[in-house]
């Protein structure tokens, strides 16, 4: 088993997209494979959680009005 990788960021933090986030069918209100948020939008971590089976910390980020929940490390940065 992989040891859990530990987070980099944390609840609160303001972050930066640094690539367009697609959805994976993840938001039922949004087209699959649609873009949900583009690059260098600017969000807040709202939570952290752990990808149980990939041992990542996976971020649950508020853009505005939309929350994206499973936002990777290398899909962010933080300001």
């Amino acid at each position: 088993m992989t040891e859990p990788r530990v987070p980099k960021y944390r609840s609160g933090q303001r972050v930066k997209t640094g690539v367009n986030l697609i959805n994976d069918e993840s938001v039922a209100t949004a087209p699959t494979d649609g873009i949900l948020v583009g690059a260098g939008a600017i969000g807040e971590i709202v939570r952290v959680a752990m990808h149980i089976e990939a041992s990542v910390p996976v971020y649950l980020v508020e853009f505005g009005e939309r929350l994206v929940g499973g936002c990777l490390e290398e899909e962010i940065t933080v300001l």
